[in-house]
């Protein structure tokens, strides 16, 4: 019915490479509930012989069902950790095998019961209301098992293919980034050597947070580190012409945030808005905290007539704008605004506190 490989039992049971939700929590048994209801209240209708019966029909099905919903969930937040330690297929076949065990015991005593008390509802031998209790119970439950496997599977495909193509954009970002850092230096070498050397021990920094692998998320105080630096060697190269304006609340250094945003943007207004400029520019960077958002905003002037390198300007936003939506989906914007002889770029981002 189900295939797949084992993977670390500690990983499976506590993250999300299992394909059984987590009956441990309260938001999977709420839904169990909620889920049985409506089913109850479906097989109420179906078979209610009147509408008067409609009630306590419901009434008895809701009982019993939830009964078995909530005995299921909490069998398998039980077993959570000794299934997770089966390849998929066997955590599969034993989670089928025990709810059914399980079903049939409950339909025994429910049966016995309800008899015993006279309802109505029990108009058959305890035979056919077991068979027809374990018929439907193995439907249901068979194809529950499959939804849940097949929902788990969508969602490692989706994952692989964000984070494939997250660090195919961030492939095609890096070559730019890194070029434009060797042309500052190669800029500097007969002029001004001493800031060269300077400028090569921030470069070296700037090629491993460029290289950096494996960090979905990094402090905002490695990104205006990271930043600064790059600002570093642009002033050494450019002098009075580039101004930069820092507007920064305090206390966000520890929020995280994707690797190569803020520095990014920044070289873009720096490429795009202060170089073309022959008297140059200020570069505003506001970072601030907004609710349950970060806010970053990059501003800088635009050259007179516009500028061949716009088009280059447009790809590198949107890499930025895929990036942070295969990090955060719809929780995240990226807007732009131009006029009036000013570019900016407004960032929000959902806070992501720095784990311990």
């Amino acid at each position: 019915m189900i295939g797949g490989a084992e993977v670390s039992a500690t990983n499976r049971s506590s993250g999300n490479n299992f394909f059984l939700p987590n009956f441990c929590n309260l938001q999977s048994v709420l839904a169990v509930v909620v889920l049985v209801e409506l089913f109850a209240f479906v097989l109420a209708l179906a078979s209610a012989p009147h509408r008067d019966d409609l009630l306590s029909t419901f009434a008895l099905y809701s009982l019993y069902m939830q009964w078995a919903g909530l005995m299921s969930a909490a069998l398998l937040c039980l077993l959570r950790r000794p299934l997770s330690s089966l390849n998929d297929t066997m955590a599969g076949v034993v989670s089928y095998l025990v709810l059914l065990v399980m079903l049939l015991l409950l339909s025994l005593a429910a049966h016995s019961t309800l008899d015993l008390a006279g309802f109505p509802i029990i108009t058959e031998s305890r035979i056919e209301f077991l068979l027809r209790t374990l018929g439907i119970g193995a439907i249901v439950l068979a194809l529950t098992l499959r939804y849940f496997y097949v929902t788990f599977q969508w969602r490692q495909r989706t994952r692989a293919e964000a984070r494939a193509r997250l660090e195919a954009l961030q492939a095609r970002i890096r070559p730019h980034f890194l070029f434009n850092s060797i042309n500052t230096v190669t800029s500097l070498i007969h002029s001004k050597p001493n800031e060269a050397e300077e400028a090569l021990l921030d470069l070296a920094d700037l090629f491993r947070a460029s290289l950096r692998e494996g960090q979905q998320f990094i402090p905002l105080a490695d990104e205006l580190e990271l930043t600064r630096r790059y600002l570093n060697m642009e002033s050494l190269r450019m002098g009075e012409r580039l101004v930069i304006e820092w507007q920064l609340d305090e206390g966000l250094e520890a929020l995280r945030l994707p690797p190569l945003i803020l520095q990014p943007l920044v070289e873009n207004a720096v490429y795009h808005g202060i170089e073309p400029r022959p008297e140059g520019g200020v570069i505003v960077i506001i970072i601030r905290r907004e609710a349950e958002k970060l806010m970053l905003v990059i501003s800088n002037p635009c050259p007179e007539g516009g500028s061949e390198r716009e088009s280059g300007n447009r790809i590198a936003l949107e890499n930025i704008r895929a990036r942070l939506a295969a990090h955060y989906g719809e929780r995240s914007s990226l807007k732009i605004e131009s006029g009036g002889g000013n570019f900016r770029v407004e960032i929000h981002l959902p806070i992501e506190e720095e784990s311990a």
